[in-house]
């Protein structure tokens, strides 16, 4: 993985354009209206503008132009009150220096961000598999974009898992952003990779979780931190011969099925439950709920990320707009074309983590021809 992406200071001859040209600027006003001397105090603010986006160098250069030209302004315009002239230069020079020690602390935060935010990252890609994932029953495919933002990287999680039962696929969003949500998000997984290899039943594996989720919550609370919840959907995939999928949905957002004559739909889940955390609000048990998904279909999984895309109106991402835009798309195209049709929607402004997930049966093959 790369070194964290810095933002490109801008070039030096476009740095000497604009300081040249809006020195011009004020001493062409200046000699205009007559009042040279009154405009000198505008010098001030320019190495001060400059300190928000240029380099330390570049922010020295313009302090000392600053200072430079006010020099000489005063030197071809002398100003009677010689106090007052020398107050300039000094509140110019004093100005300056400040400028430039604000651009190097300027720098250095974003230098500690950028490298907080890409070593988050690294720990969340270390931790989600690569995808595509094989397994006997499933081709699980997509993708996972990390917000990049200040608020670091969010709690998006998925996994898969071909155990003796079948595969077990997990998605999920902890409540939050940053390291808080992150590590939450790590016990989640690390407790499902654990009990849907071992546990035969879909819904102890979902117990496991909701397990691991309160000790994560109750270590947290002697810390003094937050308590987190999470949505999440379990899958159960069995061998091809067992058409019936299993999920169990805990307050997250339902797949979309497709290879159905029709185009893509919404898979109907019977019984939604509350997030993982929240286990001890249920008046009764979780519940499975089965449908079928046959050769040659695929389930789209997917977190809020895609879902609350907004527009520039405010507008949330619509289910709609995403059964359209996965109409006619090979099932390994899916996951990328809703992102992109997300971004389009939202102007390329993200506001959260996004995963998307596409989980396929291989299309059931005629058995060989005899002799």
């Amino acid at each position: 993985m790369s070194s964290p992406a810095q933002p490109r200071p801008p070039a030096l001859v476009s740095v000497l354009t604009w300081t040249v040209t809006l020195t011009a600027i004020v001493l062409g006003t200046g000699v205009v209206l007559g009042t040279n001397t009154r405009l000198i105090g505008l010098f001030v603010f320019l190495p001060a503008i400059m300190a928000g986006f240029a380099t330390v160098r570049q922010t020295v250069f313009v302090a000392a132009w600053s200072l430079g030209v006010t020099i000489a302004e005063l030197l071809y315009y002398p100003d009677p009150r010689s106090r007052d002239a020398l107050l300039s230069v000094a509140v110019v020079l004093l100005f300056g220096v400040a400028a430039v020690v604000l651009c190097r602390q300027r720098i250095r935060r974003n230098e500690r961000m950028a490298r907080l935010r890409f070593t988050a990252t690294a720990m969340q890609r270390e931790i989600l598999p690569p995808l595509p994932q094989h397994t006997p029953e499933v081709v699980v495919g997509g993708v996972y974009e990390p917000v990049d933002e200040d608020k670091l990287v969010g709690g998006d999680v998925y996994d898969v898992v071909a155990s003796p039962f079948g595969t077990r696929v997990l998605i999920g969003d902890v409540q939050g952003k940053g390291l808080p949500a992150m590590g939450a998000a790590f016990g989640i997984v690390g407790a499902f990779r654990e009990a849907a290899y071992r546990e035969p039943e879909l819904l102890d594996v979902v117990d496991a979780l909701e397990s691991a989720l309160a000790r994560h919550n109750a270590f947290a609370v002697q810390a003094g931190r937050s308590e987190r919840f999470a949505t999440a959907l379990v899958l159960h995939i069995g061998p091809v011969g067992q058409p019936k999928a299993l999920a169990v949905d805990c307050g997250h957002l339902p797949p979309i099925l497709l290879g159905r004559r029709g185009g893509p739909v919404p898979v109907e889940l019977a019984s939604v439950g509350l997030p993982l955390g929240l286990g001890d609000l249920l008046d009764a048990p979780r519940e499975l709920n089965a449908f079928e998904l046959l050769p040659g279909e695929c389930l789209v999984l997917y977190t809020d990320g895609l879902s609350e895309s907004r527009s520039r109106k405010g507008e949330f991402y619509p289910p709609e707009r995403a059964l359209w835009a996965a109409r006619g798309v090979p099932a390994e195209r899916v996951a990328e074309a809703l992102r992109r049709d997300a971004r389009a929607f939202s102007r390329g402004r993200q506001q959260d983590d996004i995963a998307i997930l596409t989980v396929q049966r291989p299309a059931a093959h005629p058995p060989a021809p005899a002799g």
